[in-house]
Order: C-alpha cells, then structure tokens, then sequence
C-alpha cells in the first residue's frame, strides 16, 4: 500500500447514532470522557461484567485492592496530569517512590544508591562492573539490534547480566540476544549508567521536573487513594451521570462494514449498535477477525501473525502489619518464576481492609494456554506461598488468603514482523474504514503506559469531534506528541523476537 500521507481530518460527526467505543479500558474510558464532555453521544462495549479500566483496573478480594501491576502516574504530558487531576482531586495521593532489585540474596536500590550497590557488589566486582562500562563506552557495539547489546552499550555487558537480563527474559519468555533493542529503547529512553549514577550523587527526581526527569528514575508519583480502578469508575459513574451507561459484561463479537465505512456492532448478547463512528482498544488481532464481511487476505494474515505475552498476578494476604517498605521489588533471581512483587499497602494505607494485614501481589508473565496459565488458581496460591519463603519474605503460614486474576494479551509483542504488519492494517483500515479510530495498547499494538494510552485517545477523540487534526500514531513512549515522525516507519533496523519461539 506504501506510506501515504493520512487525513487525520475524521469524516465522522457527532450525530444522534453514537460513537461506539469497544473496550473500558484506560483509552476507551478516555475517549469516551472527551467526547461526552463536547456533547457527543457514546455507547461503551466491556466484555468484563465487573471491572472497568483493562490492565489498570483494581480488582477487590474480600475487602482488599490489587492491581494489576502498579501504575504509577506520572506523565510528561502536562495534559494527562491535569486530567488526573480534574478526576480525582483530593483522591490522588503523593507517594514516595521504595523500589529495589532481588539479585543473589541481596537488595539493590532502584534507582540506584551509590553506597548501597558498593556494600552490595563488593570492592571487587564493583570494580569489575566500572571496567566493564568503560570498556562498552570505548568499544560499543555498533548499531546495536537486540536488548542485550543495546542494554550493554549503556551499562557495560556485566551490569547486563546482574540487573537486566534475568528479569528481562522473565517478562518476555526468550533470551535477550532474540529480543528487540527497541523494546530497552522505549523503556529505559535516555538511561545510561551516567545518567543513574548523577541521579544517585545529585538526589532524588521529583515529579516537579517532569520536562527533564528520564521516568524510570522518578522518586515521586500520584496514585488514586484507592487504585487505578478508581480513576476508571469515577469516569464510568460520569458517563452514567450523563444517560450513557457502560454496558458491562457485553463484548463485540462481530463489526459489519457498509459503503467504505464501519456501520455497526453486534455483541455476544445479540444486540445490534449503529454508530457514526467507532473508537477501539482491542488487541488488533480480535478486532480485524470480527470485520465483516472480512478484509482481504494480506490484512488477516497480518493481524493473525500479531503475538502477545500474557500476564497472571497471585495477590495474597499475610498476617502482619507490614512485609517490607518498598511499593514494589523486582526479582532477578532465575531460581523462581515470580518476576516483581507489588506491596499494594505501599501504594495506599486503604488498599488493605485490616490494617494488621499486609497485600502483596507476585506477578508472572507467560503464555496463554502454558503451563503456568493452565494451573489452578489453588496451584498458583501455593506457588507463591513457596516462592515468598524461598526469597525469605514470609512463612507460608502467615499468608491467610489469596486470590488469581489472569490478564490475555498483556503486552503486545515486537515479533520480526510486527511493524509491518501493524502498517499493513493501519493503511488498510484507515483508507477503507475511516470512521474506525484505533487507540491504547493494544489497539495499536504498542507497549504504551496508561499516559501513552490517554493521550492517544484524546487525540482520537479529537479527531473524531474535527477538533484536532494530530495523528494519535505519533504519540511516542513518554506520552509526549512530535510531528516529525513517520508514521510506521521502522528506522532502527533492529532485530526483534523470531515468530517461531513465541507461542500463539
């Protein structure tokens, strides 16, 4: 189809059809909120029949609050805070940030505090890890197109292997030498050991200096007094207010298309919805099967060819007032298969129902229909219970309940083929359905975080209102917008995870 420039200019008007959003998740919920504000009529589609809010919901188990995974907010967009701000008010907490790193039975600062790694590593192998950066900054692998060569031209090949690689390889389930260089790229953007080390001398970045701090060295965030779902049902509870409900526990299932445009939804309870317009967050593999009648053949065979990694947290409850003092640990140790620990009552005092209790959440990632995945929710309690004693946290016997909480389709996966293939139904959709708006993490295959997510809705949402004619594709990792990018455009020439060792 080649890169063509897109109109961003959407044909769709607010009319009394309503602008159909599949998904309540961060971007879907986001959306809808813009377009109500300016009068549009909405109708949201959530397959769950309980919680709002995707991967950033809180779920409630017996009067205690987990995520899934801690959601820290901060932004670089001054827009996203103040509409975090504008929905929470006095709900939204200013929190120190107390992470560390679980590597050989030690913990490690993280952000890194100078003293603490020297106790830690030894004269010897600090020394060792000084010569090893020099040395990848006097001899730098050139072009660097995995993770492990682009990780180690930043820290040195040994500070690699002690505080990336064996977590790295947890959340993605290859080795790092088969992963993307793109993927480090994003997350740690401007990290080098310079930067960590300057931030370790200088003291701690507050969230004050959002234009200059890098975001994986924050000490300071805000967070809703009650999690991340609350942020979520406050929006629901506006549309509510508004006369358009959330229809919980109704999923799309098919998407009829009609003279070059989408027309309407039918949903697994046997409705039908006719919309002007249609904004989705759904992993784009799902969204193009429903498509009727279906695309042609090259834009199902990219969709199709579209991998995911999925994600389960064992939250558990302990007897005891207090575990350990960070929000959250990472866990480096190859020796278990938990990958991070969220100490939720770190986050929040009221996410926990009895303060003489503790939450803690262990998060791990695989595959959907793996073993790990296929095991019991009972199994998977006593997996954790073992693991929290092995690291030395808790005895099983103080753990007192627990619960599981699956999550399908995580985090989009950079496969070989991936930006082609996301390019290829980009164009597709956008030339053919231009009234269909894609947004958030896995509705445009990204690794976004939940501000990545809003502003991409709210620049569709935009769109969609002839408000704004940004093009929500160029909203990078730091939830920030540049014009100069190419849209689809994969100038890295970096190497990415080869399909046949993902699972399907």
């Amino acid at each position: 189809m080649g890169n063509r420039q897109l109109d961003f200019r959407s044909s769709t008007k607010p009319t009394s059809s309503p602008i159909v959003i599949l998904g309540a998740g961060p971007a879907g919920l986001t959306a809808a909120y813009e377009l109500v504000k300016h009068s549009a009529p909405v109708c949201v589609l959530e397959q769950d029949p309980k919680y709002v809010g995707g991967i950033a919901r809180t779920v409630e188990h017996h009067g205690y609050r987990f995520d899934i995974g801690g959601h820290r907010f901060f932004s670089k967009s001054q827009e996203v805070e103040n509409l975090w701000t504008e929905l929470m008010g006095d709900e939204m907490l200013t929190r120190d940030r107390l992470s560390r790193i679980y590597y050989q039975g030690r913990y490690y600062d993280y952000p890194l505090k100078a003293f603490n790694a020297l106790r830690n590593l030894g004269v010897r192998e600090t020394v060792l890890c000084m010569t090893s950066y020099a040395n990848a900054k006097l001899r730098p692998h050139p072009n660097p197109k995995t993770l492990d060569a682009w990780v180690s031209n930043q820290f040195g090949e040994r500070l690699f292997r002690i505080f990336f690689k064996t977590y790295t390889e947890k959340v993605w389930g290859m080795p790092c030498s088969e992963l993307s260089a793109d993927w480090a790229a994003q997350r740690i953007k401007g990290l080098d050991l310079a930067t960590v080390v300057k931030s370790a001398l200088l003291g701690k970045q507050r969230a004050s200096d959002r234009g200059k701090v890098v975001k994986t060295l924050i000490d300071q965030f805000r967070y809703p007094r009650l999690g991340p779902g609350q942020m979520w049902e406050r929006v629901a509870q506006y549309l509510c207010d508004a006369g358009y409900p959330i229809r919980m526990g109704e999923a799309a299932v098919r998407l009829n298309r009609a003279h070059g445009h989408l027309a309407s939804v039918e949903t697994d309870r046997g409705s039908t919805v006719a919309g002007s317009g249609f904004v989705s967050s759904l992993p784009i593999r799902n969204l193009v099967e429903m498509i009727n009648p279906p695309l042609p053949a090259e834009v199902r065979h990219a969709a199709a060819s579209l991998r995911y990694r999925d994600f389960l947290t064992v939250a558990l409850v302990i007897d005891g007032d207090s575990l350990f003092p960070d929000n959250w640990v990472y866990i480096h140790d190859p020796g278990v298969k938990v990958g991070r620990i969220q100490n939720f009552k770190n986050w929040s005092p009221d996410m926990v129902a009895d303060p003489a209790k503790t939450c803690v959440g262990l998060e791990y990632f695989c595959f959907e229909g793996d073993g790990l995945w296929r095991s019991t929710d009972e199994d998977l309690v006593e997996l954790a219970k073992t693991e929290l004693a092995s690291l030395g946290l808790c005895p099983p016997e103080k753990v007192v309940d627990g619960a599981v909480v699956r999550v399908p389709k995580a985090y989009p996966v950079y496969d070989d083929d991936y930006a082609s293939h996301v390019e290829t139904i980009r164009q597709h959709l956008a030339a053919e359905l231009p009234n269909l708006h894609l947004v958030g993490r896995n509705g445009m295959h990204k690794y976004n975080n939940q501000d990545h997510s809003m502003m991409t809705a709210l620049i569709a949402a935009r769109n969609i209102l002839g408000i704004d004619q940004r093009d929500p594709w160029k909203v990078n990792a730091d939830a920030e917008y540049h014009e100069q990018a190419t849209v689809g455009e994969d100038r890295s020439g970096r190497l990415v995870p080869r399909r046949h060792e993902l699972a399907s």
